[in-house]
C-alpha cells in the first residue's frame, strides 16, 4: 500500500498572479552558480524542480566490493576526537549536564559561532557557543525548562520565565487547558506514558539534502511561490494556515542563511564540493537541532547522496578516500554531541539521554541496484575511526541480496561494537517507497513528502488488567475509568470474558490517547511549529499519526495462559485484583507456536483497528508501532501483576520482544513470531532487539560475521516485517 497526496484548494488563476507549478525553475540568475555546482553530473527532473531521488538515483555509483579502501582517522580527527574527550565529555560524565544557557530561548540564529577546538574546520557547527552546553527551548513549555535547570544546577532567569509565564503562552499551557479529565487520569496512571506534551514531538525528517544540492535562496524562491500560488483564494482555516506557515518556513530559511554566514559560509546557492555538500546538509539539521527538541531529530537518508560529490571530487582529483573519511568522521562528531536540555524524568522514560539522531542507509532502489554506495562503508567505519556509540543511531536497511562485502562489514561492526540496528528493507521499500529514511528507531517515512504526528504509546498490558478491575488501577486501587464493570467472584478466569472485556476497556483507552494526540498536535502546530524541519518538506505532504502500544508480549502471555491453562485471581481486602495464581501449561509468545502469537497478532490488529475509527488531525493516516526500547522500564514500574507471572514493577520486554527468559526456542523462533504480526497493522514500524556473545557466533571471527550474516538473512525473509537491534 502506498498513498498520494493532493490537497485542492481551488483553481489556480491565470494570468496576474499566476506562479508555476510547485519548484519549477523561474529565474535564470542563478544559472552560473548552477552549472558550477552541478558539473559533472547527469541531469534530469531534479534540476528543475525540488527531486533529490532523482538526483540520486541519475548520479551515485552502487559499490559492491569490500571494505579493504577504507581509510583510518586522520591526526586532525584525533586530535578534535581527544579535545572532546579530554575537556568535554569526561566532564559532562561526571555531572550529567555539562553547563545550560539560562538567557538565551534557543533558535536558528540564537548563538554565535561554537567550535571544539582551533583543529575543529572540516564540518563546523554546534547547537550553542561551546560544546555540550544545552539550550533552552520554552515554547515547548516552561515547567519542563525550569525543572531542567534546576535539575541542572542552574538559576532560572526570571525575566525570561516573565516572557513565557505572563507574555507568550507555550504548546504545554495550550495542552492543559484543553484537555479533559479522562486524559489526565490516563497520564497520571500511566496507562499513557511519554506523550510529547511538554517537549517537541520529532518525528519529522527535514529533507536536509535540499539546502546542499539547491542552495538556500531557491528554497526561499520555491517557497513564496508555493505561498503566493493560492493568493486569491477565498478564507479558509485551511488557506490562511497553509499561508501562515508558509511565512514562518520562509523566515526560517533566512535564519539558516544567517546562521551559516556567521561560520564564514555562504549558503545561497548549492554546494559545489563534496565537503561543501556535507557542510551545507549539516547546516540544515543542525538549523533543526537549535530549534526544536524533539522525541527523534533523526537526520535521514545521506549516504548515497554524498557519495555522488565524493565520487566526482575523487575521480577529479580534489580530494583522497583519507579526506572523505575525515569529513564524514567530521559529521558524525558533531552528531555525536547534539544535547537537548531534559528533566530527569524525562530521562528516566527514555532510559538515558537519546535524541535518535538516525541516519538510514544501505536497501535497494526501485529500479533492482542496490542503494550500498563506498559511503556506506565511511560511515560504520566511523565506528572504529571514533569507537562506538548510540548517537548516530546508524540503521541499515537489510535485504539477504545486499552486497556480500557489505553485509559481512555490518556484521562485523555489529560485532565489534554493537552500535548498529537493521530494518526490512523489502517491506519499508514497498509501503514507503526507495527514498525512505527512518525517524526515531522504526517509524519510516518518505524523506521529505511525509511527517509524523508522534504519539508515544498506550500500556497494552496494563489495560487488560483494567478490563480485569472495572477500570480500577492496580497499583492505587483508585478508580481511573468509570462505568466499567469488573470480572467478579473468584473462579478461574474465562477467556471469553476476559476478552470481551478488554476489547470494551480498549475502546476507552485508545479514544482517549488519540483525543490527546489530536489534542498535542494542533496545540504543537499552533505554538511550537517546526518551522525549518517544514520548510525543508514538499509544500502538501503526507501527515501520519504514530501510535504504539507496549506490553505485547505480557498480553498475549496472559490471555494465553488464560485461555489453556487455569488462572485464578488473588483479591486484597477492598476486592481488588492483584495477582494471580496460574496452574497447567500454556503456550507462550516468541517460540513460533501459533496458539499465543495467534493471540498477538490479534491484539496488535485489534488496536490498530480501533483507532482507525477515530478521525485524526489534519486527516492524518493512523499508524501503530510496537516499540517500547526504552521506556519499557518505566511501563514495568508503573504496573501489576500479571497472569503470565510477570511481576509488579518489573521492566516489560522491548517492543514486540517475548518476555525476558521466556523465548526457550532460540532467536530465529523469536523472529518469525514476531514475523507473524501484520505490518499493515504497525506500519510505523515493529522492534526486535536481540543480544548475543560473539563466542555463540562461533569460534573465529570469520565464523562469527558468517553466522551474523544468515542470521540477519533468516530474519528478514521477504515477508518479515520487524525491525532488530543486535546487541552484543
Amino acid at each position: 500500500m502506498s498513498w498520494t497526496f493532493i490537497h485542492i484548494l481551488g483553481p489556480t488563476p491565470q494570468g496576474r498572479g499566476y506562479t508555476p507549478r510547485r519548484g519549477m525553475m523561474t529565474t535564470e540568475q542563478n544559472a552560473p552558480i548552477e552549472a558550477e555546482a552541478w558539473a559533472g553530473f547527469t541531469t534530469g527532473n531534479w534540476d528543475k524542480e525540488i527531486d533529490v531521488r532523482d538526483f540520486i538515483q541519475r548520479n551515485y555509483t552502487p559499490y559492491e566490493g569490500d571494505a579493504s579502501f577504507l581509510a583510518g582517522p586522520t591526526k586532525k580527527t584525533l586530535r578534535v576526537w581527544d579535545t572532546l574527550e579530554k575537556e568535554y565529555l569526561s566532564e559532562e560524565r561526571k555531572v550529567r549536564i555539562l553547563d545550560v544557557d539560562t538567557h538565551t530561548p534557543a533558535d536558528i540564529d540564537a548563538f554565535k559561532p561554537g567550535y571544539i577546538s582551533s583543529d575543529d574546520d572540516v564540518v563546523v557547527g554546534l547547537q550553542t557557543d561551546t560544546p555540550l552546553k544545552r539550550a533552552m527551548m520554552p515554547n515547548g513549555g516552561w515547567r519542563m525548562v525550569e525543572t531542567a535547570i534546576k535539575e541542572a544546577g542552574k538559576e532560572v532567569d526570571l525575566e525570561v520565565k516573565k516572557i513565557f509565564t505572563q507574555y507568550r503562552k507555550t504548546h504545554n499551557d495550550a495542552v492543559f487547558d484543553i484537555y479533559t479529565p479522562r486524559i489526565r487520569a490516563a497520564r497520571s496512571s500511566h496507562i499513557i506514558t511519554g506523550l510529547p506534551d511538554a517537549y517537541g514531538r520529532g518525528r519529522i525528517i527535514g529533507d536536509y539534502r535540499r539546502v546542499a544540492l539547491y542552495g538556500v535562496d531557491k528554497l526561499i524562491e520555491w517557497k513564496q511561490a508555493d505561498k503566493d500560488r493560492y493568493a486569491d483564494q477565498p478564507f479558509s482555516e485551511h488557506w490562511a494556515r497553509y499561508r501562515e506557515e508558509h511565512s514562518e518556513q520562509i523566515k526560517a530559511l533566512k535564519k539558516l542563511k544567517k546562521m551559516a554566514a556567521d561560520y564564514g559560509f555562504d549558503i545561497s546557492g548549492p554546494a559545489k564540493t563534496a565537503k561543501e555538500a556535507v557542510q551545507w546538509t549539516y547546516f540544515g539539521y543542525l538549523a533543526s537541532v537549535k530549534s526544536q527538541d524533539g522525541a527523534a531529530m533523526s537526520i535521514g537518508r545521506l549516504s548515497a547522496f554524498f557519495d555522488c560529490y565524493f565520487e566526482r571530487d575523487l575521480k577529479a582529483g580534489l580530494i583522497t578516500e583519507a579526506d572523505a573519511q575525515e569529513i564524514i568522521d567530521a559529521l558524525v562528531i558533531k552528531l555525536r554531541i547534539t544535547r537537548f536540555l531534559r528533566t530527569i524524568d524525562y530521562d528516566q522514560i527514555f532510559s538515558g539521554d537519546p535524541y535518535w539522531a538516525t541516519w538510514s542507509d544501505a536497501g535497494f532502489g526501485d529500479d533492482g541496484r542496490t542503494l550500498v554506495t563506498k559511503t556506506s562503508f565511511r560511515l560504520l567505519q566511523t565506528l572504529r575511526n571514533l569507537g562506538p556509540a548510540p548517537e548516530p543511531n546508524i540503521t541499515i536497511f537489510w535485504d539477504e541480496n545486499l552486497p556480500k562485502g557489505y553485509k559481512e562489514f555490518c556484521a562485523a561492526i555489529s560485532i565489534e561494537t554493537s552500535s548498529i540496528q537493521y530494518e526490512s528493507d523489502g517491506q519499508i521499500r514497498e509501503h514507503w517507497g526507495d527514498d525512505a529514511a527512518i525517524a526515531c528507531c522504526v517509524s519510516p517515512m518518505k524523506v521529505g513528502k511525509q511527517m509524523q504526528f508522534f504519539g508515544a504509546r498506550v500500556n497494552a498490558a496494563k489495560a487488560l488488567l483494567y478490563a480485569i478491575n472495572g477500570g480500577r488501577d492496580e497499583m492505587s486501587g483508585k478508580q481511573v475509568v468509570q462505568g466499567y464493570a469488573p470480572i467478579s467472584g473468584d473462579a478461574p478466569l474465562d477467556f471469553d470474558e476476559v476478552w470481551a472485556k478488554y476489547e470494551e476497556m480498549l475502546d476507552w483507552v485508545v479514544g482517549t490517547y488519540v483525543e490527546a494526540l489530536n489534542i498535542i498536535h494542533y496545540c504543537h502546530d499552533r505554538y511550537a511549529y517546526e518551522s525549518i524541519e517544514m520548510a525543508l518538506h514538499d509544500s502538501e505532504i503526507v501527515r501520519t499519526m504514530g501510535c504504539g502500544i507496549a506490553g505485547l508480549s505480557i498480553v498475549a502471555d496472559s490471555l494465553a495462559a488464560i485461555k489453556y491453562a487455569k488462572v485464578t485471581p488473588v483479591r486484597d481486602e477492598t476486592g481488588l485484583i492483584v495477582d494471580y495464581v496460574t496452574e497447567g501449561e500454556f503456550p507462550t509468545y516468541g517460540n513460533d507456536d501459533d496458539r499465543a502469537d495467534d493471540i498477538a497478532a490479534t491484539i496488535v490488529h485489534t488496536i490498530m483497528d480501533k483507532i482507525r475509527q477515530i478521525p485524526m488531525y489534519r486527516d492524518a493516516i493512523p499508524t501503530q508501532s510496537v516499540l517500547t526500547i526504552t521506556s519499557n522500564v518505566v511501563y514495568g514500574k508503573a504496573t501489576g501483576n500479571f497472569p503470565s507471572g510477570h511481576r509488579a514493577g518489573t521492566p516489560f520486554a522491548p517492543g514486540a520482544n517475548p518476555e525476558n527468559g521466556i523465548d526457550t526456542h532460540g532467536m530465529v523462533a523469536s523472529m518469525l513470531s514476531v514475523g507473524k504480526l501484520d505490518y499493515n497493522d504497525a506500519l510505523d514500524g515493529i522492534s526486535l532487539t536481540n543480544t548475543i556473545t560473539p563466542s555463540g557466533l562461533g569460534r573465529t571471527k570469520d565464523e562469527q560475521i558468517e553466522n551474523l550474516v544468515g542470521i540477519l538473512d533468516a530474519g528478514f525473509v521477504p515477508d518479515d516485517s520487524c525491525e532488530m537491534i543486535v546487541q552484543k
